[in-house]
């Protein structure tokens, strides 16, 4: 009886440990892809109102920093697109979206370009 139950309890154990590291490589499968889709995103770069006034730097880590004026980094944060909807969560809370359309971003009733 003791070394059935020995034999369960490592049995029990590996299996623990098997089911750990598949839930790691997981995490690390998904970390690994969501990295990817915001370094290929074809958004990358500065966008800037037609007055110049609004400046919005979506970096490839998926961060944007936004110039207002002469006012540097007035707002900054992070940002997620999927396909041509862009979603903002500024670091003071606020949060935010836009669509892109024929290389033109509509955010908080702004139009921007694309800088060349």
């Amino acid at each position: 009886m003791n070394i059935v139950s020995t034999s369960v309890a490592l049995l029990l154990a590996a299996a623990s440990a098997e089911g750990e590291n598949r839930k790691s490589s997981n995490a690390t499968e998904v970390k690994m892809t969501e990295t990817a889709q915001i370094k290929n995103h074809p958004y990358v770069g500065m966008w800037v109102t037609g007055d110049g006034h609004v400046r919005q730097e979506l970096l490839p880590n998926g961060r944007y920093d936004e110039a207002r004026g002469n006012r540097k980094s007035a707002y900054q944060g992070r940002y997620e697109v999927k396909g041509n909807h862009i979603d903002y969560w500024d670091d003071t809370g606020f949060t935010a979206d836009g669509e892109f359309v024929d290389d033109v971003l509509y955010h908080g009733g702004m139009i921007f370009y694309r800088e060349k």
